[in-house]
């Protein structure tokens, strides 16, 4: 067991060091986030360490980007080795990494194909554009007039068509005219989404778990009534696993915890094992194979070093014990969450090592609690006012575990 140095629980404060790498950003940096006042400068496994020394338990593993958790050996090793070879080339030639890597990328998730990208962002731009094309050269319809069906509170990145589908105001204010072409949904209501396919409908773009709008999870047996529904439609189902994949639910994909294959993975964050970022879209070659020379590309997308770190990952997947890990440490986790509901917590929703935990108002907002918790010595996300999320590295110890809940006890006054 890791444990933490002597003060590490006591009030975190603000001191020169931190207060002066805090003012360096701050005025040098756009505003476009609100950390909490932390700096961190090393980290390793579940941990990480400040700029005075003081160490806290991540439990946000930069968004599952980090599933494996800070400086996995086997990730660095493979990133290393590739550093002495050669670290980018373009894919205007062939790499020695990259087919090992899409090989067993698309053999991991059961699909013929893999489009090699960098961000999350880049791999949902990227499937729009694959299934539009798709929509126009395979099931016919009209030039210009595909329509892509999403959910209501979805979250899939920050480019101007991603968010020209989103409902959030944090996300779209100041940012229009918006690119046409999306249909919004509720999520979760499999009537609502059947009612709005018509004859342009070129695919169904869902997060099997909402993960920025609170870890929403669907009602039991609505992936898979999409996933009826879109076979029978003729409709693509694309599946953004970039935050619930690749083992932070118990499971590979959280699409097969629900027994379903969706036509399209969306992966991306924790494919680059929190060394550098790696995406991907993975679907059969009917799908990606509409994608001709000149049609799309990427000067990183699918570079050596990348695919080096993602192949390990998907080895490392290829074994299971992540995902086993995932699910028994996940049991736990929500056992001892929902034993606060009540208590300072009005509901807990999640899978495996993935949690959102709505706040009694009475207790004070989300990020209140996450400053509470930042003083205790432990590291959390809040988003939508009430809302705190919990994603620990999958590596995270049992006794760790049990001090996250503890300490999330008397973060809300339990």
């Amino acid at each position: 067991m890791t444990t933490m140095q002597t003060g590490s629980l006591g009030d975190v404060g603000t001191t020169p060091a931190t207060a002066a790498a805090i003012e360096q950003v701050e005025a040098h940096a756009a505003h476009n986030y609100h950390p909490l006042p932390v700096v961190v400068e090393e980290a390793s496994g579940a941990w990480v360490t400040d700029v005075d020394g003081r160490r806290y338990l991540d439990c946000l593993a930069a968004y599952s980007a980090v599933n494996f958790g800070h400086g996995n050996p086997r990730l660095i090793a493979a990133a290393h080795a590739q550093l002495d070879r050669v670290t980018l080339t373009s894919r205007a030639f062939h790499s020695a990494a990259l087919g090992p890597f899409v090989e067993a990328l698309a053999a991991l998730a059961g699909k013929d194909m893999v489009l090699p990208m960098n961000t999350g962002a880049e791999a949902v731009e990227s499937a729009i554009k694959v299934a539009r094309r798709w929509a126009y050269e395979v099931k016919g319809v009209p030039a210009g007039q595909a329509e892509i069906i999403v959910m209501e509170g979805n979250f899939h990145g920050r480019t101007t068509t991603i968010v020209s589908f989103s409902d959030d105001p944090d996300a779209t204010t100041g940012y229009a005219p918006f690119t046409p072409g999306f249909v919004r949904v509720p999520f979760g209501d499999a009537a609502a989404l059947e009612a709005a396919i018509g004859p342009r409908t070129a695919a169904v773009l869902l997060e099997p778990i909402q993960g920025e709008a609170g870890i929403n999870v669907p009602p039991p047996g609505y992936l898979r009534a999409v996933r009826e529904i879109t076979a029978r439609e003729r409709v693509l189902m694309i599946a953004d696993e970039i935050q619930s994949g690749l083992g932070r639910t118990g499971a590979t994909f959280q699409c097969d915890n629900e027994g379903v294959v969706p036509d399209v993975y969306l992966l991306g964050k924790a494919l680059g094992g929190g060394v550098v970022p790696v995406s991907a879209v993975v679907a059969d070659r009917d799908v990606l194979g509409v994608l001709t020379p000149g049609s799309h590309g990427s000067t990183f997308g699918g570079n050596p070093l990348a695919a080096a770190v993602g192949l390990e990952v998907v080895r490392m997947l290829a074994e299971g014990e992540m995902q086993a890990r995932a699910r028994e440490l996940g049991a736990r986790l929500h056992a001892g969450l929902s034993a606060l509901i009540g208590h300072g917590v009005t509901a807990v929703r999640g899978a495996g090592l993935w949690a959102g935990i709505d706040i009694d108002p009475a207790v004070g907002t989300a990020r209140d609690v996450c400053l509470r918790l930042l003083e205790r010595g432990i590291l959390a996300k809040d988003t939508h006012g009430q809302t705190v999320r919990l994603a620990p590295p999958i590596v995270i110890d049992e006794a760790d575990l049990d001090l996250l809940v503890r300490e999330f006890r008397a973060a809300v006054g339990a």
